[in-house]
């Protein structure tokens, strides 16, 4: 059975992939990018298949308009992929006030923005799926991306609690936390200024770790597209769908180690209930 698609981030990366991948199989597509020349081979190949707007989802009421009319034109969206985004490397102290407010309006605003204007339409057709491409920085982090985190951390959260709003409508919502990936994600990636204080520290250490290749890389976006389109397709999707050796490895030990400070202080934690009346 065909399935119809809206991608945000559409220009490349998992975006791109996901929708060439379900065009390819027979699928129709909403694909959202800032750029829609970007798509202009993609769109000559798959002719009405294919539909192309620009979207820059840092935009609350661009996502909405957009949104509205991708359900208009196309009558039912099966799947909606909230993709967007891109990464931001530098130490809290290095970061200005116009970087984290670009990165938080994209990652975090804007993904909360596609999922809050998908579900009237979702709900009105009875059901339908929301894959959230989060990170294994959802989960843990690394020094040098902490506004990063900051919007995966704060989108799970957003889609924990949005999850279980919506299972009585039949609206199924699952995180994509990939590890890294050979995407463009690191050409893409914004740097704030360097500060001399910092150097030889764990952000130091990471930063140049990217730059001389040393912090490795051995995802592949086409195996990862694979797994996202399984869990839109499966009856049961998972509510995380983590990828790669790397997120598997990582998020096993940020999860095994805070699972161990929270038994660890148990007993503290039991002694601040209140007193029986």
């Amino acid at each position: 059975m065909t399935k119809t698609w809206f991608i945000t981030g559409a220009s490349s990366g998992f975006g791109r992939i996901l929708a060439e991948k379900a065009l390819a199989r027979g699928d129709r597509v909403a694909a959202t990018l800032r750029n829609p020349d970007t798509l202009a081979p993609l769109a000559e190949r798959h002719g009405d298949a294919l539909l192309v707007r620009r979207l820059d989802v840092s935009d609350p009421q661009a996502v909405r308009r957009v949104l509205d009319e991708c359900f208009a034109r196309l009558g039912r969206i099966d799947v909606v992929v909230s993709n967007a985004g891109y990464g931001l490397f530098g130490a809290a102290e290095e970061l200005d006030e116009a970087e984290i407010r670009r990165i938080v309006d994209t990652n975090l605003l804007g993904s909360i923005a596609v999922i809050r204007h998908s579900l009237p339409h979702l709900r009105a057709q009875g059901g339908g799926r929301i894959l959230q491409v989060s990170s294994e920085g959802g989960q843990m982090a690394y020094p040098g991306f902490g506004l990063y985190h900051a919007t995966k951390w704060g989108i799970e959260g957003f889609a924990e609690a949005v999850a279980q709003e919506v299972a009585p409508f039949g609206i199924r919502l699952t995180l994509v936390e990939p590890g890294p990936t050979r995407t463009n994600f690191g050409r893409g990636l914004a740097h704030s200024r360097t500060m001399p204080a910092y150097d030889g520290t764990p952000a130091d250490i990471v930063r140049r770790g990217m730059a001389d290749g040393s912090f490795a890389v051995v995802g592949d976006p086409v195996k990862m597209v694979d797994r996202m389109i399984e869990a839109a397709d499966a009856g049961d999707p998972p509510r995380r769908l983590t990828l790669g050796g790397t997120a598997y490895a990582s998020v096993r030990a940020a999860l095994t180690e805070r699972l161990a400070a929270l038994e660890a202080q148990r007993e503290v934690a039991l002694s601040t209930d209140a007193d029986p009346a």
